[in-house]
């Protein structure tokens, strides 16, 4: 979506292969993003590390300068990601590091160690892998999905990084929790693309919606006579032709799991009530299409199709 945005906002200035460059590149940067945030959870380990012996090595250490809690810093979820093959080898072919951002991590530990869950977790005499996996899941979903100086750092970092960190988190997590203490060193980390299906779906979604962008256009102009078209948002356009060379172009897909998946995109980048218009259109255009036999489904894509010849 943002590069055919970019596309369409610069014509004159892009070609298609030359968008179609930008696509695979951002992909590539929101897989760096990936490695990127599991580094910072190693990172502040090692940052806990480090003030353990700090407070050790005070003129006056307390009871508990001397004998700290070592549970977060011996987490064998962490302790496998350090070992993780995969990842330090993508960590050094990539040189990617959070050392020039000392202040960011120390922050995040400090809000981290003020955790309820965290407080809890570190009481608890249980030492298995199971808890340490469930904490690591959780410090990645209610502390760095949502901390505001994660997300500012990133995106002064790479603009590629803007609207990626919640989906780029919430992979960590899927990873983390397919993760088995057996696995060690060799534990799997997420393609980058699952099959080859997906580089072809983005490649000719995106050729598609610039090629035929026109008649996509005509559709929705057919079903919004009460609307003025040029005053529509561009994005609310965008998101509907991608919604309908969706469903043009790849038989395999239901028609409803297209419709489902453009309305939450839509939640994201349009109003509430564009999520509305977009889901009116969108419907009427779909049963024109199907009436005059543009939409033709088969294998998993006939999923909630309604067969007329079995009805009947």
């Amino acid at each position: 979506m943002q590069a055919l945005y970019a596309y369409f906002k610069h014509q004159g200035e892009s070609s298609i292969s030359k968008s179609e460059k930008e696509l695979l590149f951002s992909i590539q940067k929101t897989y760096d993003l990936y490695h990127y945030l599991l580094l910072l959870m190693i990172d502040l380990c090692d940052y806990a590390i480090k003030r353990i012996e700090l407070a050790k090595n005070k003129k006056i250490p307390t009871p508990e300068d001397i004998n700290p809690n070592t549970k977060f810093i011996n987490n064998k979820i962490i302790a496998q990601l350090k070992e993780n093959l995969t990842l330090n080898k993508y960590l050094r072919e990539k040189k990617l590091s959070w050392i020039n951002y000392p202040e960011l991590k120390k922050n995040i530990y400090n809000e981290i160690i003020e955790n309820e869950q965290y407080k809890t977790y570190m009481s608890s005499p249980e030492r298995s892998y199971k808890e340490d996996k469930e904490m690591v899941c959780n410090l990645y979903k209610y502390i760095m999905s949502c901390n505001e100086q994660i997300f500012i750092n990133l995106e002064e970092q790479s603009i590629y990084w803007n609207d990626e960190v919640e989906f780029v988190i919430g992979s960590i997590i899927k990873t983390l929790k397919k993760f088995k203490e057996s696995d060690g060193k060799n534990a799997k980390l997420m393609p980058l693309y699952k099959s080859k299906d997906d580089l072809t779906f983005s490649q000719k979604l995106l050729r598609n919606v610039i090629l035929k962008h026109e008649e996509y256009l005509e559709y929705i102009e057919k079903f919004s006579k009460n609307w003025d078209v040029d005053r529509i948002a561009f994005m609310d356009i965008l998101i509907m032709q991608m919604a309908i060379g969706e469903v043009l172009s790849f038989s395999s897909i239901p028609v409803k799991v297209t419709l489902n998946e453009y309305l939450e995109i839509s939640k994201y980048y349009s109003t509430q009530r564009s999520n509305i218009f977009i889901n009116g259109i969108l419907d009427k255009v779909f049963t024109y299409l199907k009436n005059i036999n543009k939409i033709k489904k088969q294998g998993r894509g006939l999923i909630g199709e309604e067969n007329e010849e079995t009805k009947k």
